[in-house]
């Protein structure tokens, strides 16, 4: 069941595009940056002497950007809310949210978080309620800090990665690991592929970092549809991530596809996937915040 929750806080999960580091320039202007994390009043919050003492191992951001990356797609203040279903039934709802800006170990940061939780009646049988938070630099859409706070049943987990993207490192607990120039994490991953041009027919490099590990993905862009879910109706761009051996994203489990707009924004507007037994679906219930097309 973990993977339900999983499917939809990262359902854009294990994608990104091939880095390019001269790829299109432009820096794009947010909302005055604090200089420290915002202080909320979520019932999850980040342990804040983890993050002093991840903090300190990783590298100072050097004011040159390592890249610059357009962002046309998204920005602050944009919020996406999904239903989700479990086969036929309501299950849950599940919420990204750009929220805003914020300083971290110098480099200004979109504060990005995405929450999942199950529904009353679905909770009654498991209930979850799940956080991730990514900082994303601005100016090149990879992340520095990556927040997880899980609670599926009676499963607990809360887990900080620090990112030092200078020395490609992945700092988690005591744990280090090596990682590829700008990996991102399940979050970033999925607001960095709305900021690149996708084709038909193309399937994109994808480097990720989760749970300690590196996944060097694929993405494949199959086709064009027209979807209907209750935030409109959309064109769409049908892709699927997948691991390079040929499996599914999710170990042991099926295929998982993606629908997003193929406007300008790349907004997911569906979500399908075959968990063990039965079907995960997250359809887009609402936009706020959003650019215009």
């Amino acid at each position: 069941m973990r993977h339900f929750a999983l499917a939809i806080l990262g359902f854009l999960l294990l994608w990104h595009p091939q880095v390019d580091t001269t790829t299109r320039i432009q820096v794009k202007r947010v909302q005055p940056a604090q200089d420290t994390l915002a202080t909320r009043p979520d019932t999850l919050r980040t342990p804040k002497a983890d993050s002093l003492a991840l903090s300190d191992q990783v590298s100072p951001a050097a004011e040159r950007p390592l890249r610059v990356v357009a962002n046309t797609a998204w920005n602050v203040g944009e919020e996406l809310t999904f239903s989700l279903r479990y086969g036929p039934v309501l299950a849950g709802s599940a919420t990204f949210a750009v929220r805003d800006t914020v300083r971290l170990n110098g480099s200004l940061c979109y504060h990005i978080r995405a929450e999942a939780q199950t529904n009353r009646v679905f909770s009654s049988i498991y209930r979850v309620r799940d956080v991730a938070e990514s900082f994303v630099d601005v100016r090149g859409i990879f992340p520095w800090r990556f927040d997880k706070h899980l609670r599926e049943g009676k499963y607990r987990a809360d887990r900080i990665t620090m990112y030092d993207q200078h020395r490609n490192l992945a700092v988690t607990g005591k744990d280090t690991l090596k990682v590829p120039p700008f990996v991102q994490d399940v979050i970033s991953m999925v607001y960095f592929l709305r900021t690149q041009p996708l084709a038909i027919g193309d399937t994109l490099s994808v480097p990720n970092h989760a749970d300690r590990k590196v996944y060097d993905l694929k993405v494949a862009i199959h086709r064009r549809e027209r979807v209907r879910v209750a935030a409109g109706v959309f064109d769409c761009l049908v892709v699927e991530p997948f691991l390079l051996d040929g499996s599914g994203v999710f170990k042991h489990e099926g295929r998982i596809l993606v629908w997003m707009s193929e406007d300008s924004r790349r907004i997911p507007v569906q979500l399908k996937s075959k968990v063990v037994v039965g079907t995960v679906t997250a359809e887009l219930e609402q936009i706020r915040g959003a650019k215009k097309t």
